[in-house]
């Protein structure tokens, strides 16, 4: 175990190092409470020995900032002021436990082993919790494919490391469910905290993901925590990181490179600790050929891929899926349907699904509220699915001179397209985007150019 010694008295610094080395722990020390905190972010201690009285910076003021920054290390407070007073406010403030000065030896002793015990209790409290969710994470992803096998089993692999992971795969094939799996496996104690970057406006993009100090810019009333702080000690899952502006890019590369991010109108940076998953549907090595995406920012992206394949190359599953989105939406709304009219399963198991997983569970939920019986039939499925080139032929035989243009014609489906993923998801325009391989604000522009807004 690696303990930290901060005690402003040199001579009682050395003692306690001495007696602590000597019974096999590793000890580093600091002389005041701000030499502290750079000394715990350096070397992450497991049990923290504070001393109350210290100029600058003293321990009750080290303990609310090193908690208040994440600190996950026992910290306890050595005090020759020893009264109740101090150790309530020592403990509210977040230390574990107090000892007064002088000490015996085997005093300080029994307080380091009670935290050392009570530490390895919670450790193993929060492996059991991680395996639970885990767990819990590996029954919402069904996968009996090869290719989704080999991806949950690299996801798996890498998760305790923090090394940086990009998914890879269309639209609505579970990209952030793979996320959530590894932060869940990874042991980190932070929270999972995820952005969809085609969603935010790109005026806001930077002040989201960094934060912003009040008065920054017209409307910052106060100052504002950004994403990258908010997963301290946790992970930032960068959703449609292709959508990133390329000024955004520049300021990515930099936080994830050196570990630290700087708010909107603030000149000293802060460190963050926070592991990054990114995402994306698009090909990102072509568009960096293309000079739509910064190439290192990419190769730092790319550290490990976990790529998934779409619903039309694993079919096996859509079975087990369509059951399982069944059972979970009959229940959720209090129905009694209890599978699908053979032609109904042929037509799911049949039908491409340009929008992957997300788009199958869509049209079961729609299905299950639309279901007259205990089974789901033909009839019951959308017509988006029923007949998936529903778009009416044209023949070139009617067609005028100037109703030959591909660019009218073009627009022509794309606004059917539009409309018909928009009948889909019944309005939802995020699930929409998703389907259409479109971002968030490309759809809204295209909403309005097309008069769907109505």
């Amino acid at each position: 175990m690696k303990i930290l010694v901060i005690e402003d008295d040199a001579g009682l610094r050395r003692t306690v190092s001495l007696l602590l080395e000597s019974e096999g722990y590793d000890v580093a020390t600091a002389s005041d409470g701000a030499a502290g905190l750079a000394k715990a972010e350096q070397c992450n201690p497991d049990l923290i020995l504070a001393d109350v009285r210290m100029p600058g910076m003293d321990g009750l003021d080290f303990v609310e900032k090193y908690s208040g920054n994440g600190g996950s290390a026992h910290v306890v407070i050595m005090t020759a002021y020893g009264n109740p007073e101090t150790a309530i406010d020592a403990i509210r403030k977040g230390a574990f436990d107090y000892i007064d000065k002088p000490f015996a030896p085997d005093a300080l002793l029994l307080r380091v082993r009670i935290a050392e015990e009570n530490r390895k209790k919670n450790q193993e409290i929060r492996r059991l919790r991680r395996e639970v969710k885990v767990e819990k994470r590996h029954s919402e992803i069904i996968a009996s494919s090869a290719g989704m096998r080999e991806a949950i089993a690299l996801a798996e692999r890498v998760a305790p490391h923090p090394t940086t992971v990009l998914v890879t795969g269309e639209s609505g094939t579970g990209k952030e469910l793979i996320a959530r799996l590894i932060h869940d496996a990874s042991g980190r104690p932070g929270a999972f905290v995820p952005v969809n970057c085609g969603a935010i406006p790109e005026n806001l993009l930077e002040s989201e993901l960094f934060g912003h100090v009040k008065g920054s810019f017209t409307g910052a009333t106060g100052d504002r925590l950004g994403l990258f702080e908010e997963a301290h000690r946790g992970t930032l899952f960068l959703d449609e990181v292709g959508e990133l502006p390329m000024s955004l890019q520049v300021k990515l590369l930099r936080a994830l490179q050196e570990g630290e991010i700087r708010r909107v109108g603030e000149s000293q940076p802060r460190k963050v600790d926070v592991r990054t998953i990114a995402a994306t549907a698009r090909d990102l090595e072509g568009e960096t050929q293309s000079g739509n995406f910064r190439s290192d920012l990419f190769y730092r992206l790319n550290v490990l891929r976990v790529h998934l394949p779409p619903l039309r190359h694993r079919s096996d599953e859509i079975p087990v899926l369509s059951k399982h989105f069944l059972s979970t939406y009959s229940e959720l709304l209090g129905v009694n349907v209890k599978g699908f009219e053979p032609p109904a399963m042929k037509l799911l198991q049949t039908y491409s699904w340009p929008g992957n997983v997300r788009e199958l569970e869509n049209v079961v939920e729609r299905a299950v509220v639309l279901a007259d019986g205990e089974h789901v039939t033909l009839e019951e499925l959308p017509m988006s699915v029923r007949e998936p080139n529903g778009v009416t032929p044209l023949s070139s035989d009617s067609l005028s001179a100037d109703e030959l243009s591909v660019k009218k014609r073009s627009a022509e489906l794309e606004k059917h397209l539009i409309s018909k993923a928009l009948t889909v998801t019944e309005g939802n325009r995020t699930r929409a985007a998703e389907l259409l391989d479109l971002s968030y604000r490309a759809l809204l522009y295209k909403i309005r150019d097309y008069g769907l807004d109505d």
